[in-house]
């Protein structure tokens, strides 16, 4: 991209609009075009990035991992680089999301989009899939850091949860619960990924088997609330805006938040299935830089009423506005006296965080969903020696790295090295990518499957 039409892009599609005017009425119909900034602008295309094909089938879930390809969408990004019919289709669960997949959107599925990790590779691999058939998927780009955590029923408050279950007495407590004959049930959206991983961790830290002290389920993220209000659940692992709403409902309190057990901690992905990339290189880096040019523009300060605005549309997240303004800023009202807090560096965050790159695909992080999925008994431990294998055929960094070079991004934000290098944890576990089995060492409570 030119410097020209780079500063054009900037002055179009990254400034807010002046005296922007708060949504009157209900908070969740769509905002009036006079309350939005202009879109981006549609640049003239070379035979060399003007896509194969324009249109393509983008699942997602209503959380808010999916906001840069809410408002690729909805800001003219995927339009911008070509890609002028763009469906960007809301999934009714991470298992539909995974059927369409398999289907793809000529069967009337979908061709990519948001994923909790490591699913990608579980489909690649035949792993969670019908028959299990491999369905090849490719990695294209980390979609956010931060951005959720546990939330927990007020009729517990009082027994300690917070984020050192250990040390407030809260993992004794769940253990009696589970010797008195009534278990803490605690839920998470899909099961062997992402969420899954976050609330074992946090339990397991403090002392509590995830496997023997407690009963965990997966339940879909829009049935979060309902869950919890009904008593039905103790406790959830989820993305916002739902950990946040419990607390606004008065049904339930924040225990932890993600970012505080592993700051700046991988969270979805953008991933399509191989064959499709294959068919259509062109138009897969066409959408990789709309994606990346729409996690540039959400964490615009001056963009976030807007963008909170955008996603609380009916046909998205169906919430109030002010559901979204505090993860954005990293406020939020922890623990079971409320607590308010503002931290920046727990908020949702899709281009930068703390550590660089939050959209580059990092393959050390591969690496540390296939060993967490290890240390769970969900993979045997003989697939760390295939490890390498399955993580550079999925991931697409190359991809990531053309696109960036593409759109002009500075060299300075273009990570040199395919490792983040060694992750550090809350309790003071440290996992380093070359040495998998240390890690898995480390950590006292397992279940590990030869």
């Amino acid at each position: 991209m030119s410097q020209l039409s780079r500063r054009q892009f900037l002055v179009s599609a990254g400034a807010s609009a002046a005296g922007a005017i708060l949504l009157k009425g209900c908070a969740i119909n769509p905002p009036s075009p006079a309350d939005l900034s202009p879109k981006a602008q549609a640049l003239s295309l070379s035979p060399s990035t003007t896509p194969e094909i324009t249109n393509v089938k983008l699942g997602y879930i209503a959380i808010v991992e999916s906001a840069p390809l809410i408002i690729a969408k909805e800001k003219g990004f995927f339009d911008r680089h070509g890609m002028t019919n763009v469906d960007v289709a809301k999934q009714a669960s991470w298992g539909a999301a995974r059927d369409n997949i398999e289907i793809g959107s000529g069967g009337g599925g979908i061709d990519g989009g948001q994923w909790q990790m490591p699913m990608p590779h579980l489909i690649s691999e035949g792993l969670i899939t019908k028959g299990n058939r491999k369905i090849p998927m490719t990695i294209l780009a980390q979609l956010n850091t931060q951005g959720n955590g546990i939330a927990i029923a007020n009729k517990h408050i009082g027994k300690g949860f917070g984020v050192d279950l250990a040390k407030s007495g809260a993992a004794d407590y769940i253990k009696e619960m589970k010797q008195s004959g009534t278990p803490f049930k605690a839920a998470y959206t899909f099961p062997k990924v992402n969420q899954d991983f976050w609330i074992r961790y946090w339990l397991a830290a403090g002392g509590v088997d995830p496997d023997e002290d407690l009963d965990l389920l997966a339940v879909p993220a829009s049935q979060t609330v309902a869950n919890m209000r009904t008593g039905t659940m103790d406790g959830f692992s989820t993305g916002d805006p739902w950990p946040y709403r419990i607390v606004r409902d008065k049904i339930g309190f924040l225990a932890m938040l993600n970012g505080q057990v592993w700051p700046d901690h991988p969270e979805e992905y953008l991933a399509m299935r191989k064959d499709w990339i294959e068919k259509y290189p062109k138009a897969t880096k066409a959408i990789l830089k709309a994606v990346m040019e729409a996690q540039m523009w959400c964490d615009d300060p001056q963009n976030r009423e807007e963008m909170t605005r955008i996603l609380a549309q009916r046909k998205y997240f169906n919430v109030p506005p002010t559901f979204l303004l505090g993860p954005y800023e990293g406020k939020y009202a922890m623990g079971d006296k409320f607590t308010e807090i503002v931290d920046p560096k727990l908020a949702t965050k899709y281009w930068k965080d703390g550590h660089g790159s939050v959209s580059y695909p990092y393959k050390n992080h591969d690496m540390w969903f296939l060993t967490e999925s290890v240390r769970w008994g969900f993979l045997p431990k003989s697939i760390l020696g295939q490890a390498d294998r399955i993580i550079n055929t999925v991931n697409g960094e190359k991809y990531w790295r053309e696109a960036a070079q593409e759109l002009g991004i500075a060299s300075k934000d273009i990570p040199k090295e395919t490792s983040r290098g060694i992750e550090k944890f809350f309790d003071g576990v440290e996992f380093d990518a070359e040495k998998p089995e240390a890690y898995l060492n480390s950590v006292r409570i397992k279940a590990i499957k030869a």
